[in-house]
């Protein structure tokens, strides 16, 4: 999924495309959770995945062939992400539709940010765009590293570095308070 954050809008498309299929399939394993046997229920799961992954597939190329280039192959790697099959199997199978629905509206949601904050980053960065709008003026150069699959790696890095920092400031500030 990283590889294809090299703009906001793949980023975007892929964690809506994400949150479809998390939602869809929640929702059907929670409904067919008394249904499906113990001994084939990951075999089910997949299924039930990979058929959404296939609706997403043919919505994404309806609607936009250039979205649909860009995302290839990405698209169906949909059906082995382990936030999908996880989610399946760990919430959805052991609970009632209306917390799978939430369930998995909140996991979809998040994933979605993330790409995004991902993929604004990279695009910014690596082409001076922002949604192909053009941010900087013609001098800018940009960081060509960013557009490319190992970009998503140093953007990831810096967003949990960020992510680290903030978590260290919190402690010591609650430390600070405690020995106030």
């Amino acid at each position: 999924m990283l590889a294809v954050t090299n703009t906001a809008t793949n980023a975007l498309a892929m964690g809506l495309a994400t949150l479809f299929v998390l939602l869809c399939s929640g929702v059907l394993v929670s409904l067919l959770r008394k249904v499906i046997p113990k001994e084939v229920r990951i075999a089910c799961y997949i299924i039930i995945i990979a058929t959404f992954v296939t609706i997403v597939d043919y919505s994404i190329q309806a609607i936009s062939l250039d979205i649909h280039k860009a995302l290839g192959a990405f698209i169906q790697l949909i059906v082995v992400n382990c936030v999908i099959l996880g989610r399946a199997e760990a919430y959805a199978s052991k609970n009632t539709v209306v917390n799978a629905f939430v369930n998995a509206l909140g996991m979809g949601i998040g994933f979605t940010v993330a790409l995004l904050c991902l993929g604004i980053v990279r695009e910014t960065l690596g082409f001076g765009t922002l949604f192909g709008l053009t941010l900087f003026g013609p001098n800018f150069q940009p960081w060509a590293v960013f557009a490319l699959p190992p970009g998503g790696f140093f953007v990831l890095a810096g967003w949990l570095f960020v992510f680290a920092l903030i978590r260290k400031r919190r402690t010591q500030n609650k430390e600070a308070s405690h020995a106030a």
